[in-house]
């Protein structure tokens, strides 16, 4: 059997090749496309039993440790399948983009995340969860706006957070006698649980649970066209991975869960941005999968019906969120405009991103025949086997809610809602059609086969999306939603509002903070520093010559106390003098030799060693 080679290292070490490839237009597309590729078929003879199929392989030992790089096994593989998969109709997206470091961002960026999914110990997670972070900071400032940097910085303040309670939280477990291994943690309330309570904190930060979520609907939006739709699936979901591994059953998260799918809906009715709109819906969509993981208590049926169904609607997200942001980031490409008050009667010049988009909002709503509908229902059946009814109606409500908004308002804002188109658009780049048209088929064809994606999950599934019940219920809830919209649709139209979420907890006090420093605080430091340099360079003119010195200060004090008051032309005249004082006797005096510097210093010395000695006796 061949050695398994981890595919994360494909891209990480795969990046720094792409700005050799300078000037190069052809090769360096076909080689960024290659990498994915190449990661895929990986993965494929790794499924195929030819590479390492399941196990733990690149185990080091650091400090006494055992550091496992290559934790394989089916959780990990379903993962790795899907990112792996979205990154390559991510780069067939990016493709046109010129700046070979954002192609760089991007790739060190989804090999952090590979380098997650398969790290079978809590070191190894934390290197590559830093990775991730700052990788993916850099396709939020390549927005190159003010906007973009600041978000991009906030961004990284609240990853940074997180990831200082990570290594916190690994450090104080261990201390407390728990393993390095990253398996499922025993979860509670006390002084001993610490160390986990800071982990769980750093994953739900990622996971961008209320009210740790901002950031999120913060960053994203002011993303580049392409660097955005990169961000929609590898933090979040790469969360959603770590607390299945670490945090099944914990019941807590069944209810942050069902806030998360309310929450995000709530605040895309608000939201005047067509991607800050698609934002939320992330923190919606993701809320399901939370509660997901709260549910799955192992060796039950309804806890593995529920991992099951987190990590499908994972590998399904995925793929609809990407069709949804490459969508609105293609009407950003050729209209210049992000905003529904400034869009609308466009769909003549954008028909086929119109219908591209269609197919993954019809996913993310839970159509029947589409993605999000075999794996969202996974979930729900959950909380109904579990006999949660109050989070069976909180899930089904935000399923009405996604269609409202994803489904219908947000397209009918930007492609229709006009008789008279507000601008001329075009269809975007070619590569960029290819992309949505990929990712929408295999939206399609998991819809319609969805045996693909069940065969690949953690657990055995016994689950049939296509039970009659199942269809004319969900059929139901989207017709009643549609009829709804199309009688209110004209009080639905976008508003020119700026939404205030919790980030206004930071963004507030922060700015005052910065105002702080940039004033008092700055002026109080420049005033200490120029009084500490002016001290240092009396102190070094002394030690040049002391006695000249002595002699100086003497001659200034002895003016000093003479002066008398005097006009401006006597002060310049005393100014003259003293001046001249300062010269001659630097001049006329001798300086003292070598030796007697050196005896000068050892008799302090001395005196300072018998002080110390008749302190300790």
């Amino acid at each position: 059997m061949i050695e398994w080679f981890h595919p994360g290292f494909i891209y990480l070490f795969g990046a720094f090749l792409v700005p050799l490839l300078k000037g190069k237009k052809r090769l360096k597309q076909v080689y960024i496309l290659l990498l994915p590729a190449i990661a895929f078929v990986n993965l494929l003879l790794m499924s195929k039993g030819v590479l390492l199929s399941e196990g733990k392989t690149w185990v080091l030992t650091f400090l006494g440790y055992e550091l496992t790089l290559g934790r394989i096994d089916r959780l990990s593989m379903v993962f790795a399948y899907v990112f792996v998969i979205a990154s390559f109709c991510m780069f067939l997206y990016s493709l046109h983009i010129k700046e070979d470091w954002q192609h760089v961002s991007a790739f060190l960026y989804i090999g952090s995340t590979l380098g997650v999914v398969f790290a079978g110990d809590l070191f190894t997670l934390f290197f590559f969860w830093e990775i991730m972070a700052w990788a993916s900071l850099f396709l939020i400032w390549y927005g190159k706006t003010k906007s973009a940097f600041g978000a991009g910085f906030r961004y990284i303040m609240v990853h940074s957070f997180g990831g200082v309670c990570l290594l916190a939280g690994v450090l104080i477990h261990l201390h407390n006698g728990g393993s390095l291994a990253f398996e499922s943690f025993t979860w509670g309330i006390g002084g001993e649980y610490l160390g986990v309570n800071l982990i769980f904190l750093a994953f739900i930060i990622n996971a961008a649970v209320p009210p740790l979520h901002a950031w999120l609907a913060d960053a994203y939006p002011e993303a580049s066209v392409t660097g955005a739709v990169f961000l929609t699936a590898f933090t979040t979901k790469s969360a959603i991975y770590v607390l299945i591994r670490g945090f099944p059953g914990v019941e807590i998260l069944i209810w942050l869960g069902a806030i998360m799918a309310l929450y995000g809906v709530v605040f895309a009715v608000l939201e005047n941005d067509i991607r800050r709109l698609l934002a939320y819906h992330i923190i919606s969509q993701v809320g399901y999968m939370v509660a997901g993981v709260g549910m799955g208590v192992f060796g039950t049926a309804a806890g593995e019906m529920a991992i099951n169904g987190a990590a499908a609607h994972a590998f399904c997200h995925i793929l609809y969120k990407a069709v949804l942001f490459m969508g609105m980031g293609a009407v950003i490409e050729v209209t210049g405009r992000r905003k529904l008050t400034e869009l609308g009667g466009i769909y003549k010049y954008m028909p086929i991103t119109f219908w591209l988009y269609m197919i993954g909002a019809f996913s993310i709503s839970g159509f029947p025949l589409f993605n999000g509908f075999v794996s969202k229902t996974m979930i729900v059946h959950a909380s109904a086997m579990w006999g949660y009814p109050t989070i069976w109606l909180m899930l089904e409500g935000a399923s009405i809610g996604t269609f409202l908004h994803t489904g219908l308002k947000l397209p009918w804002g930007v492609w229709f809602a006009r008789d008279t188109p507000v601008c001329e658009a075009r269809e975007p780049p070619k590569n960029m059609l290819a992309a949505m048209g990929i990712t929408a088929f295999l939206c399609t064809l998991l819809g319609v086969y969805p045996q693909i994606l069940y065969n690949i999950l953690p657990y055995p599934v016994d689950y049939v999306p296509y039970a009659p019940g199942h269809v004319v219920a969900m059929c139901q809830l989207l017709l009643f939603t549609f009829v709804a919209f199309w009688l209110l649709r004209a009080m639905l139209h976008g508003t020119p509002t700026i939404t205030l979420d919790t980030d206004w907890f930071y963004r507030i006090p922060g700015k005052r903070v910065i105002r702080f420093c940039e004033g008092p605080l700055m002026s109080f430091a420049n005033y200490i520093d120029q009084n500490v340099m002016r001290m240092a360079g009396f102190i070094v003119w002394v030690s040049r010559n002391p006695f000249a010195a002595l002699r100086i200060k003497g001659e200034e004090v002895k003016l000093k106390v003479e002066k008398p008051v005097i006009t401006p032309k006597k002060a310049e005249e005393y100014e003259r003098g003293l001046e001249e004082a300062r010269r001659r006797y630097t001049k006329e005096l001798p300086r003292l030799s070598l030796g007697a510097s050196i005896l000068l210093i050892l008799l302090f010395f001395l005196v300072y060693l018998a002080m110390y000695l008749l302190t300790v006796h």
